[in-house]
C-alpha cells in the first residue's frame, strides 16, 4: 500500500529568511545585468528597461508596476501570499537600490554575466515561489497557472520573457538581446527544472 509522504510545513522563521535571501539573490542579479546593460523577463524586465530610457531608477519602477498585479494576488492566492509578495516586491525594490552602493565590480564579462545573473534571479524566485511568495507581475501568472491547472510555471515564465526581451530589441545592440534571451532561457531553466508540482512539500 502506497503511503502518503509526510513532511513539516515551512515556520515563519524559515519564511522569513526565504524572503530575505530570496530577495537579495535577485536584486544582485538584477545588478548585474544593469551594470552589463542586458534585460530580463517579465515585470524586472520591463522595469529595467524603463530605467534605461528614463533614468528613474529601476527599484521605484518595479514596485509601481507591480502594484496593480497585488489585485491579482490577493483575488486568486489569498492573503498570506499577497502580503508575501508585497513584502518581495518591496524588497527587491529597496534591495536593488542599495546593491550598487556595498557591490561595485570593475569588469563583468557579458556572457558570464548573463548567466550567473539569471541563475541568481531564477535561484531566487525558486526560494520566494517555495515559501508561498512571488515577485509579483507575470510571476503572478505562472504560480496561478500552475497551480489551478497544471501548466509548468518555468514554461510559460521562459516564453513571456523571451518575448519581452525580444519586444525591447530596438533599445538593445543585437548582442545584447542574444544574451539577454541567454540570461531569460538560464532563469527558466531552473525553474523548470525545480519547481514541478507535487515534488515540493515543504509548504507553509
Amino acid at each position: 500500500m502506497e503511503q502518503t509522504p509526510s513532511y513539516t510545513p515551512h515556520g515563519p522563521v524559515e519564511d522569513l529568511q526565504a524572503l530575505l535571501c530570496g530577495t537579495a539573490l535577485v536584486a544582485l542579479g538584477v545588478t548585474l545585468y544593469a551594470e552589463i546593460g542586458l534585460l530580463t523577463g517579465g515585470t524586472a524586465g520591463a522595469a529595467l528597461l524603463l530605467d534605461h530610457v528614463t533614468g528613474w531608477g529601476f527599484g521605484p519602477i518595479f514596485f509601481v508596476l507591480n502594484l496593480p498585479f497585488l489585485a491579482l494576488a490577493m483575488a486568486r492566492m489569498g492573503r498570506g501570499f499577497l502580503l508575501r509578495t508585497f513584502a518581495a516586491v518591496a524588497l527587491v525594490s529597496l534591495l536593488s537600490a542599495l546593491t550598487p552602493r556595498v557591490l561595485q565590480l570593475s569588469f563583468i564579462q557579458p556572457a558570464y554575466g548573463a548567466v550567473i545573473g539569471g541563475a541568481l534571479i531564477g535561484t531566487g524566485m525558486l526560494m520566494l515561489f517555495r515559501h508561498k511568495a512571488s515577485l509579483g507581475g507575470i510571476n503572478l501568472l505562472v504560480l496561478y497557472l500552475q497551480e489551478r491547472h497544471g501548466i509548468r510555471a518555468g514554461k510559460v515564465q521562459m516564453a513571456v520573457d523571451c518575448l519581452i526581451v525580444l519586444l525591447a530589441a530596438f533599445q538593445l545592440p543585437p548582442d545584447r538581446v542574444a544574451l539577454s534571451i541567454l540570461g531569460a532561457v538560464t532563469t527558466s531553466f531552473i525553474l523548470v527544472t525545480n519547481h514541478k508540482q507535487g515534488r515540493y512539500l515543504g509548504v507553509s
